[in-house]
Formats: structure tokens, sequence, C-alpha cells
């Protein structure tokens, strides 16, 4: 049975050439063959390096003309290596269809860890690593994104976020208008001279935005605290029926959820509880 190549997946610096690994310098400059999310950013490791391996470009835009000359290289018994723009691949790229295809047919996948900006933001936020959530790239679109911040209302877990510079000061007001205001921590530019973590209150990190007179430049990641850690006393109760309808889960859980943060008392809650899912059902 003949050889099937090993697809490398490689991590690389968020922004300082400092943080490639020994492990991965030694992947890419042995790869017959390095596809790159961007292959001007990616000469630029080379040349810090002095990485002289073959670049191809690898992207969403084309990735469906790309994908089949991959996988014939690693069919042929010839390794590849995958790196993206920053940080570790197959995270909020095509990265994952190719590791999916490249499976399917036997190749061997291989990762060599490194950078990630979920991790290195997590890191350093002060909030709990322990169990978080990864939701990756918002919607572009405003009434997209307001749902997905209303999906994610109830989130017990630390969340992660990434964001586009020319998104996020809008991103970060739905954020605060749906979430509230929760803790969070905002990463710029992370690794890089001009690092910077904002941190506050969502509406606090959303008016330090927006009062910015130089655009924001840089990739982002938010870090937002779960919904435990939050404590909304004085509810109205037209507030509390929203809470209610948007959650599916059996009446005795959200009533236990909603009594550490409403000014009501359990019984009022359940009785809320139960109408409100009552006229939920019939609808």
């Amino acid at each position: 049975m003949p050889r099937t190549g090993t697809l490398f997946m490689v991590a690389t610096p968020l922004g300082n050439l400092e943080d490639l690994t020994f492990r991965a310098c030694r992947v890419l400059k042995e790869a017959g063959l390095v596809a790159a999310e961007d292959t001007r950013r990616t000469r630029k490791l080379f040349e810090r390096y002095q990485i002289t391996s073959r670049l191809i470009s690898y992207r969403e835009q084309n990735h469906s003309r790309v994908l089949p000359r991959l996988l014939k290289t690693l069919s042929e018994g010839r390794d590849l290596a995958l790196v993206s723009d920053a940080g570790t691949p197959g995270v909020s790229d095509p990265g994952a269809l190719l590791v999916k295809e490249a499976v399917e047919q036997g190749a061997r996948v291989v990762p060599i860890p490194g950078p990630s900006a979920g991790a290195c933001a997590l890191s350093v936020s002060g909030m709990p690593g322990s169990d978080f959530v990864f939701v990756g790239f918002l919607p572009a679109k405003k009434e997209a994104r307001l749902k997905a911040f209303q999906e994610l209302r109830h989130e017990r877990r630390t969340m992660i976020f990434y964001e586009a510079p020319h998104r996020v000061k809008k991103s970060l007001q739905d954020a605060a208008a749906v979430l509230g205001p929760r803790k969070a921590v905002l990463g710029r530019e992370m690794t890089k001279l001009h690092e910077e973590f904002l941190r506050g209150s969502l509406p606090d990190i959303a008016a330090e935005i927006e009062h910015r007179s130089e655009a924001v430049r840089g990739e982002l990641t938010l870090v937002v605290a779960g919904a435990s850690g939050i404590k909304f006393k004085g509810l109205t109760r037209e507030e509390l029926e929203e809470i209610i309808r948007g959650d599916n889960r059996p009446v005795r859980e959200i009533v236990a959820d909603l009594a550490g943060i409403a000014s009501t008392s359990r019984s009022e809650l359940y009785r809320l509880a139960l109408d409100v899912t009552k006229r939920r059902a019939k609808n």
C-alpha cells in the first residue's frame, strides 16, 4: 500500500515572530509544500527564519479550486503544512475542511501547537478558563448578530469572540444591549508593539471604542463573562417574560436561575414562568 503524506497543522505567531516554536520552524522547512491563508504574510515569516519551502495560497475564496491539488499532494505521499494568517489553523478558516477530506482519504494529520488568539486572551482575562465556549467571528449583519447574542444570553460559560476592526464598534454596542453590564476584556494587537487590553463592563468598553478619534486597527478578541456571574436586580415583569420566552428549559430550571437575579419571590417567578410557557406553547 503506497504511503500517504502527512498534513501538518502548524500554528504561527499572532504578530511577534519570536513566538514561532522550534518544532514549527523545522516542520515548515521540511514540508515540500506549505498552504497559507495569505502568502504575503507568510513570506515575512519565511524570510525571518530562512524557510525556502514552496508556498501556495489556500483561503476561503479559493478553497474549492485549491483543495483537490492539496489532497493530490498527500495522496502522492508528499507532506503538506497548513498555516493561517496568525495563530492555529483550522479555527475560523477553511482548514477544517482540508482536515476532514485528508482524514477521509487516509492521510495522517499532525498538530504542531503554538499561539492561539482565543487562548491568549482568555489567559489574561481573569475569567474562568476551566469551562468556556469559543464562538468565533460574529455575523456581519446586525439582525443576525443580535440574534446570536440573544441565543447566548443564558450561556453560563466564559465566551470568546473574534471580530474585525471595522465592525467592532457595532458589535460591542450590540453585545452591551443584549448581554448587559457584564465583565469583559477586549484584546487588540496581541503580542505586537501596540498590544492593548481593555477591561471593564461591556458598556464601558463599547463607550471607550466609540469615543476613540482614530480608527481601530488590528484583529480583536473579546472575552465575555458567562451569565452565572451577572446580577440583574430589579428586572421588570416585561424583561422577565422576555427572558423566559427565550429559554426552552423546564420551568423549574428557569426559576432556579432567575431566583438569584430577580427582585421577586420564587413562587411568583414560578407562576410567571408557567404562564409564559403556556402562552408560548399555544402560539
